[in-house]
């Protein structure tokens, strides 16, 4: 039988979920209060002895200028896999709170590879169904990333384990004089100043500042501002989130100057000297694209975490289950649209401001 989470119950379901080989951030209520623009509700399995068995924690979000939710179990469930009572227990709490807030569809995208087929048999026999979200970053979290198992392993052996380039560039940044600082909140607008110049050149959105301080701020000692410094200027940065036994490398940025000193490279194992340091099981390099191919304009980001000898994985992807199908149909297609056009409006804004940068050189201006 179910239970939802209460006051009572929170600090066990945090354990549990904190504890488990499938653990995950998203999982938990901290993440909860990071997207408090969603609303937060955690599900307990419980066996004959009442101890936990399993948990699953969902995020749920009103559908603009209609009274219909989605919920989204980030990463969820946390469970034997193949428990199909405490799946179903889950699946049933689910389903009471879908009834409870109107919501259309329940979305998981389990921390399951695409190779365990009887899970995902298991699912369809639930009534979900996989959703293909493409092979480059088009789903809600990576499909696809590197994993470095580090469990018991010293500094001196990761550090063997890495390809001879990569090995060379974290060298390299050293010798350069590359400073690598762990920060507070303060450099949160340069964080998001570089971050805004990746995204301009890799053509991607991205977060606002107050958002990478509310993270900060909320995360307090699970999540850390890693800011390389080179000549006394930043030019790159990350953000790291532990908990359990794992760290994720959540957000990387690089400034277009210095890049030639290898600032990420080292950021990246400064990150993994903490893992280690906190005894983690994973360092989780996160998404890579699903398409290999050299031509891809990905291929770099790919070739740049494999040189970290990391797992190359394959998730099982997004599952949908579906409570309201015509709704289901509607909200999706419109959502393909708003993300379209949310790409389009950033690449123009950046184009034209290139373009009036280039005017005012031209012209001998300067701001």
């Amino acid at each position: 039988m179910f239970e939802l989470v209460t006051k009572e119950t929170l600090e066990s379901f945090e354990a549990f979920v904190a504890g488990h080989p499938k653990g995950h951030f998203m999982q938990s209520r901290l993440w909860g209060d990071v997207k408090n623009n969603w609303k937060w509700e955690g599900i307990i399995s419980r066996d004959d002895q009442k101890n936990i068995r399993g948990t699953m924690a969902v995020l749920i979000r009103r559908v603009p200028g209609m009274p219909f939710t989605l919920m989204y179990a980030g990463r969820g469930p946390v469970c034997d896999l193949t428990d199909r009572d405490a799946i179903a227990d889950l699946i049933a709490g689910a389903k009471a709170l879908a009834k409870k807030h109107h919501a259309y569809e329940l979305k998981i995208d389990p921390d399951v590879l695409s190779s365990d087929t009887e899970f995902t048999a298991l699912m369809q026999s639930f009534g979900f169904t996989l959703h293909d979200a493409g092979k480059n970053f088009e789903g809600i979290q990576p499909r696809y990333v590197f994993r470095n198992t580090i469990a018991g392993m010293t500094e001196d052996e990761v550090m063997a384990s890495f390809g001879q380039k990569t090995r060379y560039n974290i060298r390299l940044a050293q010798r350069k004089g590359v400073e690598v600082k762990l920060c507070g909140t303060e450099m949160v607008p340069d964080f998001a100043r570089i971050m805004l110049e990746t995204g301009k050149r890799d053509g991607f959105v991205v977060r606002t500042p107050e958002y990478f301080e509310k993270m900060l701020k909320v995360l307090g000692e699970h999540a850390r501002l890693y800011m390389a410094f080179y000549e006394g200027k930043p030019v790159a940065g990350t953000l790291a989130i532990h908990y359990g036994d794992k760290v994720w490398y959540l957000y990387g940025a690089s400034s277009n100057e210095s890049r030639n000193v290898m600032p990420n490279y080292l950021l990246q194992w400064n990150m993994i000297q903490w893992a280690i340091e906190l005894g983690c099981r994973i360092y989780d390099f996160r998404g890579v694209s699903g398409d290999l191919s050299e031509d891809n304009p990905l291929y770099g980001l790919y070739r740049f975490k494999k040189g970290f000898n990391g797992d190359f994985c394959e998730f099982v992807g997004e599952m949908d289950l579906i409570l309201n199908k015509p709704l289901y149909l509607f909200v999706t297609n419109a959502e393909r649209v708003y993300r379209r056009l949310r790409r389009a409006r950033f690449l123009k804004k950046n184009a034209d401001e290139e373009k009036l940068a280039e005017n005012k050189t031209e012209n001998g201006t300067q701001e």
